[in-house]
Formats: structure tokens, C-alpha cells, sequence
């Protein structure tokens, strides 16, 4: 079915898009001391004893929050989230796994099944390639537009996750536009940027004189939001001790400044957003449950990057303002985009810097090897490989050679870490056995 869609210049242009797609939802069935359960498995879903999960299991060998299910293309994957017995796919235990179709999964006493669902179910797709600041034509954005404007219809808190460079705050930005809020404030507060001292007093405000320095009193970011959106970046980053302040705020919604003894009533809608594994953090012991358990009402995941090439020369020509020569987006739909949407801008702005009128008339005059030379080739996609090796020669010096090889080393190695901690420089380090600042280090020499 073809739809109108507005384009970058207010025009509007006739896609050829479906309002909606089939697909088949896999189902969990298991069976307890409660009796038989089914389930359909979406994006994500907890399993546990936990009367707040998705799957609860009553089995006293179950933690309450014991395993992660998440919907991939190629099936469903299960996540092991530190339970105190183990998660076991096929009799095997595992941390993660992919489970075939009508896989057993264990946990505690309880078995799982992995099961075909019936007649697959019609998932309806947004009709447009845009949504407020966001910007997508795959299948993938454009159901994730559509959950957007449904969650934009209700106050109820967001928490949305995704790799770095997704563009998580442009998914807030998309919901308070879409909202009854959209005419009121949008605060935003990085919960990563901030020591705890400054966290608390940028969050809650603070009455004159209530430490060195407030010379006067301020509203915090809770307040300043009164009627409209409270952005909360990066909020895996939130101190622990911090957490219940928050939490209280959110469920009485009212706020106590630093140094004062009285509430301020406020009304704000949270969105709250993170690259880091919550689920994992709540099972560790460094994130809140009820906090996490408040925050994820509404979830929502932003799919990477490489998981929709689809969207490269869409989002390719919303940064350039100008269509991609053919030749750039055969390029850039070979490159792994490791930064994401992140990355793909920063492309977009070196070829807009050089000229955009340039690369096209490179493409258009039959040289497309000289127009994909105006981005930087694609980073390697793991360790390298021997063929990848420089040549073992024997007419430079001996630590000349030995530079080159620690340098390919290097670089794939740390290539190899971000795709699997997500750019996370904290777990990186922990991975490598290395400092955060040797990692810093490592990063900005392989311009990585």
C-alpha cells in the first residue's frame, strides 16, 4: 500500500510502505506448582519468581529475577541474569544461548518450552518514515514508531535501552512531541555527567545556604519539568544511594529541596533511558528493583544500526540534506557502524564538509571508487586475521616490524571489545584486565 510521507523540505512523497506485516510470535509454556502458563515472547521479557515479571515461575529454586528472554530475528536467546542455581538450555548450562524451536529451558525445578506460536499476528507499522526527530523505513523503526505514538498517549514512565548511538534521546525528545506535554518543558539531566554531591542538588533543587556556595535557592531538573517531560540519560549511572530519593519522587511525585523540610508537589512524565544492562545490575545488586520495576512500565528497545541497513541512506540524506550518491550507500551499507546512528552523522558531516556536489558528481561520472573514498574505510570487525597481518619483512628494523604487528593487534583487539560491551569503557577495561585510562588511551590512538 502506498502512503504520503513528508520529506525532509515539508514536501510529501508516495511511498510504497505496508501499514502493517505478519509475523509469528514465539511462545513460552511451562508448567508449575500454580499450574500451566503460556506465554508470547516480545522484545524482552523477565523470568523469575518475582511477582513483577513477565514469566513468574512459582519455585522457591527460581531467583526472582533468574533469566532475560530477548526476540531476535534468528530466534529466541536467553540471558542468565546471576540466579543462585543456573539457567540451562538442552541440559547444558549456560550464561547465554540461542534455544532452537521447542528447546527445553531449566531454571530451578521448572521447565520451559520454547514453542511455535499458531497463526501469526498482524503488527501494525507506522505509516511514515519519520516520527517527531526520528527518522527510519525499515519495518523495525517504523514498529517502533507506531509503540511510540501509543506510548505518547499516557504518563506512565519509559524506560528505553539500546547500544550507544542509537539515539535514545531522540526517542524522549519524540515522545514528550508527540504528547499533551509537548507545549511544556523538556529537561533533560545525565545521570553519568554529574558527581553524586551535584546529582542530588541538580535533580532536587536547593534552599539558600543549604551548603557552601548556594548563595541562592534553586529548583532542581524534577521541579523545573513540572508539567512537562523529566529526561533521565544514562540513568544505569545513577549512584545507589541516590535511588531511593528518585524513586520516592516518581511514586509521590513531590520533591524536597536540599536543606528545606517541605514537598513541592510536581507533575512530570519520566523517561528514562541506558546502555547498560539493568536487568544484570538489579540481579547484581547495584541498581534498585522497585526503581528499575517503576522505570520500565512502558519499555521500549531502539534497534542497532546494522540490524536495519535499510535506514543508511534515509538517514544518510536527512544529515547531508541531499540524496546519497548510489556509490556512498554501497559503501555504507558494508560498514559495521559500531557508533551507530552516532557514527553514520559523523560520515554524513565529513562528506558535507568536502561537498556533497562533489561525491555526486564523482558517482555520476562512473568513478564510484573515488566517491566512497570520501569516508574513511570500514574499521576491521574483530581480531585480525593472518592474511589481514602486515607482511613479515626483512628490510626494516626489527622494532619497526614489531610496532606494526602490535598495532594491527591493538586495534582489533579493542574493535573485538567495543562490538561486545557496547562501548562501555568500564567493562572494557574489566574485560582487557587494563586501566580506564590506558583504554582512553587505546580508543583515541586507533581513532576508535
Amino acid at each position: 500500500m502506498a502512503t504520503m510521507s513528508e520529506s525532509q523540505d515539508g514536501s510529501t512523497e508516495l511511498l510504497p510502505m505496508a501499514r502493517s506485516v505478519l509475523r509469528h510470535r514465539p511462545r513460552l509454556a511451562w508448567s508449575d506448582a500454580a499450574g500451566e502458563h503460556g506465554l508470547d515472547v516480545v522484545d524482552r521479557m523477565l523470568v523469575g519468581s518475582s511477582p513483577d515479571v513477565a514469566a513468574v515461575l512459582v519455585d522457591r529454586a527460581v531467583s526472582r529475577l533468574h533469566a532475560q528472554l530477548e526476540l531476535h530475528t534468528d530466534g529466541v536467546w536467553i540471558r542468565d541474569l546471576g540466579s543462585r542455581n543456573g539457567t540451562f538450555v538442552e541440559g547444558l548450562r549456560v550464561t547465554q544461548a540461542l534455544v532452537p524451536e521447542g528447546g527445553r529451558i531449566v531454571v530451578g525445578k521448572t521447565t520451559l518450552t520454547v514453542q511455535r506460536g499458531g497463526e501469526p499476528a498482524r503488527v501494525p507499522l507506522w505509516p511514515h518514515d519519520r516520527f517527531g526527530p526520528l527518522v527510519g523505513r525499515s519495518e523495525l523503526m517504523r514498529e517502533l514508531f507506531m509503540r511510540l505514538s501509543e506510548y505518547a498517549a499516557s504518563d506512565a514512565t519509559v524506560l528505553v535501552q539500546g547500544e550507544t548511538g542509537t539515539g535514545k534521546e531522540l526517542v524522549a525528545e519524540a515522545l514528550h512531541g508527540a504528547s499533551e506535554r509537548s507545549e511544556q518543558p523538556f529537561v533533560v539531566v545525565d545521570c553519568g555527567a554529574l558527581p553524586e554531591s551535584l546529582l542530588e542538588s541538580e535533580l532536587f533543587g536547593h534552599a539558600r545556604g543549604a551548603f557552601t556556595g548556594a548563595i541562592h535557592a534553586r529548583a532542581g531538573a524534577i521541579e523545573s519539568a513540572h508539567g512537562g517531560t523529566l529526561f533521565l540519560d544514562e540513568i544505569g549511572e545513577l549512584p545507589l544511594a541516590m535511588q531511593p530519593k528518585l524513586l520516592r519522587a516518581i511514586e509521590a511525585k513531590s520533591v524536597r529541596r536540599i536543606g528545606e523540610s517541605d514537598y513541592r508537589p510536581v507533575d512530570v512524565r519520566v523517561v528514562a533511558a541506558t546502555h547498560r544492562d539493568l536487568q544484570g545490575m538489579v540481579a547484581a545488586g547495584a541498581f534498585r528493583e522497585d526503581l528499575y520495576f517503576r522505570l520500565s512500565v512502558l519499555p521500549v528497545t531502539v534497534p542497532p544500526l546494522r540490524a536495519r541497513p535499510e535506514d543508511v541512506a534515509i538517514l544518510f540524506e536527512h544529515f547531508v540534506g541531499a540524496p546519497a550518491p548510489a556509490a556512498i550507500v554501497t559503501r555504507l551499507a558494508e560498514h559495521p557502524f559500531i557508533g551507530n546512528v552516532r557514527e553514520l552523522r559523523n560520515l554524513a558531516e565529513r562528506v558535507r564538509v568536502l561537498g556533497v556536489e562533489r561525491a555526486m558528481a564523482l558517482s555520476l561520472g562512473g568513478d564510484p571508487a573515488l566517491a566512497s573514498s570520501l569516508l574513511p574505510p570500514p574499521p576491521p570487525t574483530g581480531l585480525a586475521t593472518p592474511t589481514d597481518l602486515p607482511a613479515v619483512r626483512t628490510d626494516v628494523p626489527f622494532k619497526e616490524l614489531r610496532e606494526q604487528w602490535l598495532d594491527h593487534l591493538e586495534r582489533g583487539y579493542m574493535v573485538a571489545l567495543i562490538a561486545t560491551h557496547s562501548r562501555n569503557v568500564t567493562a572494557i577495561a574489566e574485560a582487557a584486565g587494563l586501566d580506564r585510562t590506558y583504554v582512553h588511551r587505546l580508543l583515541r590512538k586507533h581513532d576508535l
